[in-house]
């Protein structure tokens, strides 16, 4: 089971914390992790991509000139998709990015990002975030001065005063444990969680339960 300093704001170290090893110290599986991600990425497509096809443009309704003598190609509709203004063939249509990803999928995956996080050293737990204000120079502070990060993502539960105080600050995002996912443990350089945030994570991702 991996024990790991548990520190303060100012970066003192102000105890331990035993991680659960079937969540953080789990077999590292780089193509599930890959896939999972793959998904996620695919159902924040919105797939309203449209053109129109020949019966959907404006016009067109007359036969632009008779069917013999003319010398030219027969035509049926000025609104063709060979002419200027007409009508596209194939082109997209509004539709569904999203992947189906089993659940067990999911949580390996975010068993695997997490543990790469710990084993690469990019993993810190604070007991906890205390702002006396919610104010963006405040975090900033604890961020870049207390703790010396800057691309992190804070994982934590309710806390308000930290949630709208990180709103503002580039590559910081301050996430609940119940928004935990993949992309994000993987796009941010540093993962902070606070002790309670540990538990709700090992909760919901003990393979055990």
């Amino acid at each position: 089971m991996p024990i790991v300093d548990v520190i303060n704001q100012d970066k003192k170290k102000v105890g331990t914390i035993d991680l659960n090893a079937g969540v953080f110290a789990a077999e590292i599986n780089i193509p599930l992790v890959h896939q999972v991600i793959k998904a996620q990425l695919a159902g924040r497509r919105q797939g309203t991509a449209k053109t129109k096809t020949k019966s959907e443009v404006r016009g067109g309704g007359r036969k632009p000139f008779r069917q013999k003598g003319t010398g030219n190609a027969r035509q049926g509709s000025t609104r063709s998709p060979l002419n200027p203004g007409g009508g596209q063939n194939f082109g997209p249509q509004p539709r569904s990015y999203e992947q189906a990803t089993p659940k067990k999928m999911i949580l390996g995956a975010l068993r695997s990002a997490l543990s790469d996080r710990l084993k690469a050293d990019r993993l810190l737990v604070v007991d906890e975030f205390k702002l006396g204000e919610a104010k963006t120079k405040e975090l900033v502070k604890i961020l870049q001065g207390g703790l010396g990060l800057e691309k992190v993502l804070i994982i934590d539960e309710a806390n308000e005063k930290l949630e709208r105080s990180g709103r503002n600050i580039p590559h910081v995002r301050v996430m609940r444990t119940e928004g935990l996912n993949v992309y994000d443990v993987v796009k941010y350089d540093w993962l902070v969680l606070t002790k309670r945030a540990v538990a709700s994570v090992e909760t919901r991702l003990n393979p055990a339960s």
